[in-house]
């Protein structure tokens, strides 16, 4: 049987690996949509992957997710904080969900916040760069396929 993931991502990450752009590395965006899609194939997974710098868009995605009963790989970077209505939409599916940041969020630090979205979240992910993504779709499809966690 193949399940349906939706991969998600907030504000800016389009912007990963431009010029300027050094806090996560080289890797583009399109870097890791390819990385995803390629592990996907191996796992038997139909993705989506899909990214947007508008909060109502993102929500719109995971009513779809929610629609076809797809699982949920969420980078929703800065919206993580502040959007109650990306909490309320994540609350309401029925499969998991990981979230996944770069870096580390939880480094103390003089703008150290707590992540809201965290609280709808199967999985979570942070710190590990792009590698993070992979390790969020190989953890699903484990989830799905039934194994104990």
């Amino acid at each position: 049987m193949t399940h349906r993931v939706f991969v998600l991502n907030g504000p800016r990450l389009d912007l990963l690996g431009r010029p300027g752009n050094d806090l996560h590395g080289k890797t583009t965006l399109a870097d890791i949509e390819h990385r995803c899609a390629q592990l996907a194939a191996e796992l038997g997974l139909d993705l989506f992957f899909a990214q947007t710098d508008q909060e109502d868009r993102l929500v719109a995605w995971v009513h779809e997710a929610k629609d076809e009963a797809a699982a949920v790989v969420v980078n929703p970077a800065d919206l993580a904080y502040s959007s109650i209505a990306l909490l309320d939409a994540l609350g309401l599916l029925h499969q998991p969900v990981v979230e996944v940041h770069l870096a580390n969020i939880f480094r103390p630090g003089p703008d150290q916040r707590h992540p809201i979205t965290i609280a709808r979240s199967w999985g979570f992910v942070v710190g590990l760069g792009p590698s993070g993504y992979e390790l969020a779709l190989r953890g699903l499809a484990g989830r799905l396929a039934g194994e104990r966690h």
